[in-house]
């Protein structure tokens, strides 16, 4: 028992040291916007130098277990996601690796797409810093994009939750969606036996506003 938890430790330590090595911080700058893909979206943060990334990300750890030790341990995306359903997130300390969650790391990519000229990098972690704990999260109002970019460009912006809420519009607010709408209005109406001008006019008007916003 003894020699398994000896080979157990160092073989997670091993294991923990190649992750930390495959990322050369050399690259990163106390300030930098760091971006990784993670799950259906690009996940930010703000590299605050040795080693150290400042990130904001959802978590349901926090809310059922006190374990500190457990909590500090990577965000799994498990917990990611269940932390997105309850809205339950924080600002926290990781290290890259922890950080990147074994994906490529995007060295401040957004400067090419925004506007704004980037703060100072010493500015741009001592907000990321100013900013750790607990928050209330919003995948649409609040998420990892808009703090980062309130970190280094001075503005909350999320462009991924522009480009999704434009995407939904178009599939919603289409001439497909007001058909459909009229038809399974209809369809539900027959099939209920109450084709009333109580139900009617419901069907047309949502029918109508969908066509015109279309």
């Amino acid at each position: 028992m003894f020699l398994y938890q000896l080979f157990n430790v160092f073989f997670v330590a091993s294991k923990k040291e190649e992750e930390d090595s495959k990322y050369d911080l050399s690259l990163y700058k106390r300030g930098d916007l760091l971006e990784v893909p993670r799950t259906l979206f690009t996940h930010f943060g703000i590299y605050l130098g040795d080693n150290r990334v400042a990130h904001l990300i959802p978590d349901i750890l926090p809310v059922i277990s006190k374990n500190k030790s457990a909590i500090a341990k990577m965000v799994t995306n498990n917990r990611l996601i269940l932390g997105v359903i309850t809205k339950v997130a924080s600002v926290r300390v990781d290290s890259v690796a922890d950080f990147a969650y074994g994906s490529e790391i995007l060295i401040n990519h957004m400067d090419k797409v925004c506007s704004q000229h980037p703060l100072d990098g010493d500015e741009v972690a001592r907000r990321a810093e100013k900013l750790l704990g607990s928050v209330t999260y919003s995948l649409l109002w609040y998420n990892c994009e808009h703090y980062v970019m309130y970190c280094r460009y001075g503005m909350a912006i999320s462009y991924q939750t522009y480009q999704f809420c434009t995407t939904v519009r178009k599939i919603v607010c289409s001439r497909m969606s007001a058909y459909l709408t009229a038809l399974c209005g209809v369809g539900t109406m027959l099939y209920l036996g109450c084709l009333t001008p109580v139900t009617v006019l419901p069907t047309v008007l949502i029918s109508f506003t969908i066509w015109m916003a279309a």
